[in-house]
């Protein structure tokens, strides 16, 4: 009898290992806690309302590829369904279908680009204008070719344009941001940054990204102080809008209301965001309070961050041939 309950009890104790292995292998997997804890939610109060049915952080798996025909692609520039990018390699701006990845040639003459500003003219072409970081120079380009318009700057990368005739234009390797005119003239309005990267401009405000520097990871000036060429800098601190981030590149401004920044998590590329009014309200955010929007699997830095008005999100490892987008509202 007693040998009968034993069997009886080790063949219960098996099914019900069974159970359990069976139901951890048809459980979802959960994603593991990021080092960088969102709690913008709590914190901060939001610029508009949360978008419909997408629950962030999104992650590798949400990416949608976006082969073209580029072997080393750096840098991204939207314009009307259309993606324009450098290709390190081979010198040469395309122009990408932002759906289909089609890709043709649109001029030769770029060495390395991080930034693309994209524009029409008044008989309806496309112009780039281009911060080439292998050149130290900012030009202008067109299917006619490529024509510099500055040189002898120091590491251009990130470009934003203020009105019809001027830019402003970030100098990594110079550590400064600059205004610069469509003429060539070229004035440094704001020394003394960390390895500037993106920016982006809202209004009356400026936003710079510093990939050199956590404590002063994306900083923020009144843009009158920037152009009027009489700008002093006080304390760096307290222009901080968010502090804790490392290797910040690109900086978008969505038309939710939200800033998008790309960033580093250990060695991958992440997307974050911020609602920029509550946060210079605020005296700054720190990283605990940026909301993860993308986590990937790519290697940092991420190159080419673009957010769309329909707020669809492009992003490209750098130099890789690969394109990823994802749309932000489901």
């Amino acid at each position: 009898m007693n040998r009968w309950l034993s069997a009886f009890a080790l063949c219960l104790l098996l099914l019900i290992a069974a159970a359990v292995v069976s139901a951890q292998s048809e459980a979802t997997p959960t994603a593991a806690p990021s080092k960088t804890p969102s709690a913008a939610s709590e914190a901060l109060p939001s610029a508009t309302p949360a978008a419909a049915s997408v629950s962030f952080p999104l992650t590798q798996a949400d990416l949608v590829r976006l082969t073209a025909n580029v072997q080393r692609p750096n840098g991204l520039g939207w314009f009307e369904s259309k993606l324009y990018t450098a290709c390190t390699g081979d010198g040469t701006v395309y122009e990408i279908d932002d759906t289909t990845g089609a890709t043709r040639t649109y001029i030769y003459g770029i060495r390395n680009a991080h930034t693309l500003h994209v524009e029409e003219d008044a008989n309806g072409g496309i112009v780039l204008w281009v911060p080439d970081y292998g050149a130290n120079t900012l030009a202008q380009v067109t299917r006619n070719g490529v024509r510099t318009i500055i040189s002898g700057l120091r590491g251009p990368w990130g470009i934003v344009a203020l009105d019809e005739s001027r830019f402003l234009l970030t100098n990594l390797l110079g550590n400064t941001l600059n205004v610069v005119d469509r003429a060539g003239t070229n004035t440094v309005a704001v020394p003394d940054l960390a390895a500037p990267t993106g920016l982006f401009v809202d209004e009356d405000i400026v936003y710079v990204a510093n990939t050199g520097s956590t404590r002063r990871a994306i900083e923020w000036y009144p843009l009158e102080d920037v152009v009027s060429g009489e700008f002093e800098r006080t304390d760096a601190v307290s222009q901080v809008l968010v502090s804790g981030l490392q290797n910040t590149t690109g900086v978008q401004l969505g038309s939710d209301g939200f800033l998008y920044f790309a960033y580093a998590l250990g060695t991958r590329g992440v997307v974050g965001r911020v609602d920029p009014e509550a946060c210079r309200e605020a005296g700054g955010c720190t990283n605990e309070q940026v909301e993860i929007v993308l986590y990937t699997d790519l290697a940092a830095p991420l190159a080419g961050l673009v957010v769309t008005p329909d707020l669809r999100l492009f992003v490209h490892e750098m130099f890789s041939p690969d394109m990823y987008w994802l749309s932000l509202v489901g």
